[in-house]
């Protein structure tokens, strides 16, 4: 089995947004290959000039969370996604959810990529390591 770790992402808020930021770079920086699969609502968080938002009523204060993140060094959603791509951090958005909420591969931030369930389910299936964000 390969030293690799996969994470499905299932929602879209600014919770589930870092925290398969984190575990891959971190995961990447110790050598694991990793494989983020969005799917249904986490999708969305793979589009350009993504702003996720706290969810439910915590939503009113991402602005102030934002600033407590920036003053402990943790950059902006589209910037880290930037660097764990730069680290060599694969992201996929799902083929089958992108045709139900319409989103075209021109909206996808740039490095991408379109995937099927079966072909992520392959990669998997071969990580020793499997997480569920959502």
């Amino acid at each position: 089995m390969a030293d690799r770790l996969c994470m499905v992402v299932s929602e879209g808020t600014f919770d589930k947004a870092y925290m398969p930021l984190i575990m891959g770079t971190t995961a990447a920086a110790s050598g694991t290959e990793v494989h983020v699969f969005y799917t249904f609502f986490g999708t969305g968080l793979m589009k350009k000039n993504t702003k996720p938002k706290l969810p439910g009523m915590y939503r009113l204060f991402t602005g102030m969370f934002q600033k407590k993140m920036a003053a402990a060094g943790v950059p902006k959603h589209d910037e880290m996604v930037k660097q764990a791509m730069d680290m060599g951090v694969n992201f996929y958005a799902c083929s089958t959810t992108m045709k139900l909420m319409g989103v075209k591969e021109s909206d996808l931030k740039p490095g991408v990529k379109v995937l099927g369930a079966a072909a992520f389910l392959k990669l998997a299936s071969e990580a020793n390591t499997t997480l569920f964000i959502g």
